[in-house]
């Protein structure tokens, strides 16, 4: 990784962090305090000196693979064929194996659920996975059980050949009844847990929108539904943009800074909404494989359909 003598200067960590999005600055460190840092010949093992311009390599371990064991988790199967697999994610259930998410994971149900019939190529820990979606976000997703069908599903996900529709109940409404959002999206400098919108560097994030319903006064509505349709899918992209409006998901405790008005906020605490209120509601695309045009559209779950109800009557 090269640095320009304008990006030197600061402290090595911080500086490195902040051109590697995958890597936190504590994981920096760690691989500096492990001799893998260098520049040129001379390794880099002290994080607080200074950013010097120049090529530095970082030599990464692989990680050690996961091994996630089938358990017998319910799922809600849309589609199914022997190529892939498409299901409803429930809010709550996380996509694949992590930090702190060891098992009951969607990755353990379909492998439950498909056997030995999963793509290989998604590796030990993510196996069929091509996308995936928030912890705490529900919705349609769909997984490859050949390889010939992850290899065309992911094409169609680099090219943006996927039709994705999201739902969101937002605090208050953008200002505008559509348009689109189109910035960087990176890690945030303040927060490493956190994607925020960039000035410089990142990755592009596109996301159309558009206010389906307001609720409470025209002049200054107290919430909205909000159909979002995504060109890109960078991580958190949307609750990210929502938030860069000055509306955010309702419940998003990561990106939903400051509190709804009072009643939005009872409502919320009447659904029993303890997430950010997003559901991808609809996912489309054509079949890899047999070149048939698919599309799944399923209704918000419980929670976000009894707070939208709720917000009907403000």
């Amino acid at each position: 990784m090269a640095l320009s003598a304008g990006e030197a200067g600061d402290r090595l960590d911080k500086t490195l962090a902040a051109q590697l999005l995958d890597l936190s600055r504590a994981r920096v460190q760690a691989l500096m305090a492990a001799g893998m840092v260098s520049l040129g010949d001379h390794a880099c093992r002290d994080p607080s000196a200074k950013a010097m311009a120049g090529t530095y390599t970082l030599l990464i371990p692989p990680p050690e693979p996961a091994d996630p064991q089938p358990e017998a988790i319910a799922l809600s199967v849309l589609f199914e064929d022997q190529h892939l697999i498409v299901v409803n994610k429930p809010a709550g259930i996380a996509v694949h194996p992590g930090p702190g998410t060891p098992s009951g994971t969607l990755v353990n149900a379909l492998l439950h659920h498909c056997g030995d019939s999963l793509s290989g190529i998604g590796g030990v820990a993510r196996p069929g996975i091509v996308h995936r979606l928030d912890k705490d976000t529900s919705g349609v997703m769909v997984a490859a059980k050949s390889d010939v069908a992850h290899a065309g599903l992911s094409k169609l996900f680099a090219a943006h050949d996927i039709d994705r529709v999201y739902l969101a109940l937002t605090r208050g409404a953008p200002p505008q009844a559509k348009g689109t959002i189109d910035t960087q999206i990176g890690r945030s400098s303040h927060d490493r847990k956190k994607m925020a919108v960039l000035k410089s560097g990142g990755r592009r994030a596109v996301t159309h929108y558009a206010v389906q319903q307001r609720f409470g006064p025209v002049a200054k509505p107290l919430a909205a539904r909000v159909a979002c349709t995504l060109e890109t899918g960078r991580t958190h992209q949307i609750r990210v943009h929502l938030a860069s409006l000055g509306t955010p998901c309702l419940g998003d405790g990561t990106y939903g800074s400051g509190a709804p008005a009072g009643a939005v906020k009872a409502e919320v605490e009447a659904a029993g909404l303890t997430r950010q209120a997003l559901h991808a509601a609809v996912l489309g695309f054509v079949h890899p494989v047999t070149g048939a045009v698919l599309r799944f559209e399923v209704s918000p779950p419980a929670d976000m359909q009894a707070l939208e109800a709720g917000l009907a009557q403000l």
